[in-house]
């Protein structure tokens, strides 16, 4: 894979293809385990829906909720560098996506930080938040190559990287819309591949940025 220049969209879509073949069933098994972590929430939130008086099912989605946020952010970080692992051909197993836990503070405060200040935004106008949500799109994949590095400056550093390439990134996301359409066909089953698809794409896409990135700024120099 050549990341020393920066490569058209298609191009990471047809990497990750090829970086998929042969661990198609392993990746989806693991989206599907992240998956049935999170059900619990998706049925208490399904519940408060259908019985909004309930007082007992607000209860219990407000402290699934909570708990979703709390892990969340490990498990995000343990996701993101598994398909970094992949990309970079090194060994990995599921293991690897609960890797995050190890470094819960960080990562359940990259959570938050990402989540409060999108939410500001937001609150601003709807525009400025999917801007500024593009812009630390990068976070939890520079967290996870700098272990000493602080949540904050995780997101600073995302937002440096995508300083010019936060269209790229959007027109990369919105490629996909037909994929997850057809993907509602097959009642969400087909959602287990077209996720990994999906963050194996970004994956490569982060790694062609930072190492292009580093190229030109030597050849600046």
């Amino acid at each position: 894979m050549n990341y020393d220049i920066l490569q058209p969209n298609k191009v990471l879509r047809s990497y990750a293809r090829e970086q998929l073949h042969g661990v198609w069933k392993k990746t989806a098994f693991v989206f599907f385990v992240i998956f049935l972590i999170f059900v619990p929430f998706y049925i208490g939130s399904v519940l408060n829906q259908l019985y909004p008086d309930a007082a007992a099912f607000l209860i219990c989605y407000t402290v699934l909720f909570i708990v979703a946020i709390i892990i969340s952010g490990p498990l995000y970080l343990g996701y993101y560098g598994y398909f970094l692992k992949r990309i970079r051909g090194e060994a990995v197993s599921i293991k690897v996506v609960f890797d995050g836990f190890k470094q819960f503070s960080r990562a359940f405060a990259l959570m938050l930080l990402t989540i409060v200040f999108a939410f500001l935004w937001t609150l601003l106008l709807i525009i400025p938040g999917i801007i500024k949500s593009l812009s630390y799109s990068m976070a939890f994949f520079v967290l996870y190559d700098n272990p000493n590095m602080k949540p904050r400056q995780a997101l600073k550093e995302s937002i440096r990287m995508m300083k010019g390439y936060k269209g790229k990134y959007l027109g990369l996301n919105l490629s996909f819309i037909g994929w997850v359409l057809l993907g509602l066909l097959t009642l969400g089953i087909g959602y287990l591949w077209l996720y990994p698809y999906m963050y194996m794409t970004i994956a490569n896409f982060y790694e062609n940025i930072k190492i292009s990135q580093k190229e030109m700024a030597g050849e600046e120099q």
